[in-house]
């Protein structure tokens, strides 16, 4: 009987690729030079200005190209860096409350009253949605009912005046369709605040604590308002992904830090750093907020953006993204500008669409679930309130509901970790 042979081993030699060593990796580029700070221009001569309700003009690629080039562009530019660059190396506690002018003691008066209405208007349980409590339009309601008379406390008389700023604040709370809020409501409140530098009420003087006294006050009120009312972000793309709400914290905050002798751009994950100087520090607060608001423990997790950013060498390359991604994410985001209005003070371009071309009513008179038109990538469409609006934002819950919801059931006194965390 003939023995059966082995089968020969193969000879992979040959089939294996040679190990080499790993090529260190070139560091990502980014081409795009950090934005500089536009010259001011000195507000508008009060004779020449015919006050006039804002509205919407940029509702195609075109009219938004037309704004990019604008001087409305450079205005805004101009505003919001201008305040950055005026808080740099600046601690919240450096204002004192002496040190503000009667025009910034007036808007915190607002702001005041504006959270006195929140307390007020206490959301209804009973809907149990984490999809916007809609309680918040009532104090809409209230808000604008009380808006001529906060006007006039910052010596705004006339009815025209006064029907063009008040736009501004009004739309700053959210939106009372849609009951959301994002970086295009915060961007109304500076252009409320840039509205009172062109009339002559707030003057470059008052910049310092325009940020460390104002937008702090703002942001407080926000924070209240979120967690009351349970506001939805205002869509998922762009600076969604570094804060379901708010971007200006993070661009102000940087500048705060830029050249702090100890707080690093990692300190962002050491908790007992943000509870220190959380309250001193915008960047650091609203890291601390986030954390708050969230079910799972962990920035990587929740926050993946702010994670990778803490990575940056210095506070000096974070303020310098921040500026870019303002132009790049808020500015330059048509889905954003969309629903940007345009008024006398901060004037639209010759050519530009208007509401009535485009068949549309005014943003605030939308029905709930009505459509609403928009363009992307140049093809027009409809987003419904109910929809997925993909290309603009998909329709998410609060996290801040989540997280409330679990502490309302007891299941939220500690936060949850990630398996394998």
């Amino acid at each position: 009987m003939a023995t059966q042979q082995a089968p020969s081993i193969p000879n992979l030699k040959d089939r294996i690729p040679k190990l080499e060593p790993r090529r260190k990796r070139a560091p990502p580029s980014n081409p795009a030079a950090v934005p500089e700070t536009p010259a001011l221009p000195p507000p508008p001569d009060p004779s020449s200005v015919q006050f006039q309700v804002p509205s919407r003009r940029i509702l195609s690629t075109k009219d938004h190209e037309l704004f990019l080039g604008s001087t409305a562009y450079n205005l805004i530019l101009g505003f919001i860096f201008g305040l950055s660059d005026a808080v740099v190396d600046t601690p919240i506690s450096a204002v004192k409350d002496d040190d503000c002018s009667p025009a910034v003691k007036s808007i915190l008066g607002i702001l005041d009253a504006a959270e006195d209405l929140v307390r007020d208007t206490p959301p209804d349980d009973s809907e149990g949605s984490r999809f916007g409590n809609k309680t918040f339009r009532t104090f809409l309601d209230k808000a604008k009912a009380e808006s001529q008379s906060w006007h006039n406390r910052l010596g705004i008389s006339s009815q025209d005046a006064i029907s063009e700023v008040e736009t501004y604040l009004l739309q700053s709370f959210g939106n009372k369709t849609r009951i959301d809020y994002g970086s295009g409501h915060e961007l109304n409140f500076m252009i409320w605040l840039l509205c009172l530098y062109q009339l002559g009420i707030l003057q470059k003087s008052d910049f310092k604590a325009v940020v460390l006294k104002v937008f702090v006050r703002y942001l407080s009120l926000m924070r209240t308002i979120q967690l009351s009312y349970y506001l939805e972000p205002a869509g998922s793309h762009g600076v969604w992904g570094l804060d379901d709400y708010q971007f200006l914290p993070f661009l102000f905050g940087a500048s705060q830090l830029l050249n702090h002798p100890f707080i690093t751009p990692l300190a962002i994950h050491q908790q007992l750093t943000l509870e220190e100087f959380g309250s001193d520090y915008m960047y650091l607060g609203q890291v601390n907020f986030v954390n708050s608001t969230k079910t799972v423990q962990g920035l990587r997790w929740h926050s993946p953006m702010l994670d990778d950013i803490s990575s940056a060498k210095s506070w000096n390359k974070i303020e310098g993204g921040m500026r870019k991604m303002f132009v790049a994410e808020v500015l330059k985001k048509l889905p954003v500008m969309q629903h940007f209005l345009f008024g006398s003070l901060v004037p639209a371009v010759e050519g530009m669409s208007t509401e009535t071309e485009a068949g549309l009513a005014n943003e605030e008179d939308e029905t709930e679930g009505g459509g609403v038109v928009v363009e992307h990538d140049g093809v027009r469409h409809v987003h419904h309130a109910s929809s997925w609006g993909d290309c603009c934002g998909i329709k998410v819950p609060s996290a801040v509901a989540a997280s409330q919801a679990m502490k309302k059931s007891g299941a939220g006194q500690s936060l949850r970790r990630i398996p394998f965390d």
